[in-house]
């Protein structure tokens, strides 16, 4: 290909189909309002792979417009809700009851302690079967693992690979919103276990 010729290629405008598909920006910050507006619309969790091929952009950049954008949502009546990778637009723990007044939903449906208590197990030691929370609570948990289930707090989330491949469960993005929690990296800390006393040294 000639000089000329390739002078000719860089000056002439690309076809508008082609202008349409190039990244719509540059910078994360400028990412932001596009994936804002994406998860306003999306009526269910979006991952970042998708984000990242919406935007025709690679997920590095997704992930850092989302560190920006739920640094921008703190002093908002929204949070940005991620488990995993998938992100979600929920709205703020403090913002629940008067949410839910307008809505009109009852709130008066509380968790047993046995559903607490079975909650907390599967939250920070998942992925958990059914059998490993029964050996912790010392319990069948069946009916409380299912009550779980139901209200969308727990799920289905792999199978073990064993005899009779026993399901693993984990959380959900409800359980997140129940907690207002934005990931599960705001969980409280475990207490941790009181050490042994140091034996004695040997005289």
């Amino acid at each position: 290909m000639s000089q000329e010729e390739i002078q000719h290629q860089e000056s002439t405008p690309a076809p508008a189909g082609e202008a349409e598909k190039r990244p719509a920006a540059a910078a994360p910050a400028e990412l932001v309002p596009f994936i804002e507006a994406i998860l306003f619309v999306a009526d269910e969790p979006v991952s970042v792979e998708r984000l990242a091929a919406t935007l025709m952009v690679d997920q590095d950049m997704v992930a850092q417009a989302l560190d920006i954008l739920r640094g921008q949502c703190a002093a908002r009546g929204v949070r940005l809700q991620r488990k995993g990778h998938r992100v979600q637009m929920v709205t703020a723990p403090e913002t629940a009851e008067v949410v839910e007044r307008f809505l009109g939903l009852d709130v008066t449906s509380r968790l047993s302690p046995a559903a607490l208590e079975t909650l907390a197990i599967v939250a920070y030691r998942q992925p958990i079967t059914r059998a490993e929370v029964d050996a912790i609570r010392g319990v069948q948990s069946d009916s409380v693992l299912r009550t779980l289930v139901s209200r969308g707090l727990i799920e289905e989330v792999g199978r073990l690979e064993q005899a009779g491949r026993p399901i693993l469960y984990g959380t959900t993005f409800e359980f997140l919103q129940y907690f207002g929690l934005e990931d599960l990296s705001q969980l409280p800390p475990l207490e941790p276990e009181e050490s042994a006393p140091a034996e004695a040294p040997e005289s």
